[in-house]
């Protein structure tokens, strides 16, 4: 694992994060865990973890800068809510880059949110909470971000998830690459417009990543 802190700590040091030990600890931990547990509960699709680091942590790693400069408008707190979470992404990575972030993780397979709900015990993340439930079943969070990574469309992320959102919040979609079809469905079809998109680069990833913000047009 020695090799994995050197390359956690070189993709922080990429992506301008400044980790702190026990948090470049936490996320280890959570790697193995997530391997342990995917032998049984099949968590994620990817078995080895060099993939995992990358393509989960990693990826998940490089949302926290913009979740950074919208706590900045919040006095640092932020309530966020992952919806579709699976084992924890980015929810859990999210929960471990800051202690002032309220991360509720969400998805209707009971099992995926077990193991996050273990990871707040074994992880010592009392900012993270794991809700077994459909996102749209759940009681409203009034959240200042609802976020999602690879979820669903565009169209059914806003109406499934809308409701959380509180009054000065915002969604963001985590998409691979410029959702140029799902964008045009969704201003055909809802109120909802894209405030911007902001391309990602994740370390040691070769491939399109981007951020979807979204507002709603209240005119």
């Amino acid at each position: 694992m020695d090799g994995f802190r050197q390359r956690l700590l070189q993709a922080a040091a990429d992506l301008g994060l400044d980790l702190q030990e026990q948090q470049v600890q936490i996320l280890l931990k959570y790697l193995q865990q997530m391997q342990r547990w995917n032998r049984t509960y099949n968590l994620t699709a990817l078995r080895d973890p060099n993939l995992m680091l990358v393509q989960h942590v990693f990826d998940s790693l490089a949302v926290v800068p913009a979740m950074q400069y919208i706590a900045e408008q919040k006095e640092g707190r932020l309530t966020i809510v992952d919806v579709g979470s699976g084992g924890g992404l980015p929810g859990v990575v999210l929960a471990a880059a800051c202690s002032t972030w309220n991360i509720h993780c969400v998805d209707a397979v009971e099992k995926k949110m077990a193991f996050v709900r273990q990871m707040s015990a074994v992880l010592g993340l009392s900012n993270l909470s794991a809700h077994h439930v459909r996102i749209e079943q759940a009681e409203p969070f009034q959240a200042d971000v609802v976020i999602s990574r690879a979820f669903a469309s565009l169209v059914d992320f806003v109406n499934l998830s809308e409701r959380h959102v509180g009054p000065q919040g915002q969604i963001i979609a985590m998409k691979a690459k410029h959702p140029a079809e799902e964008i045009q469905e969704l201003e055909s079809r809802t109120l909802w417009r894209v405030q911007h998109i902001e391309p990602l680069i994740v370390p040691e990833l070769n491939a399109e990543r981007c951020l979807v913000y979204l507002h709603k047009d209240m005119a």
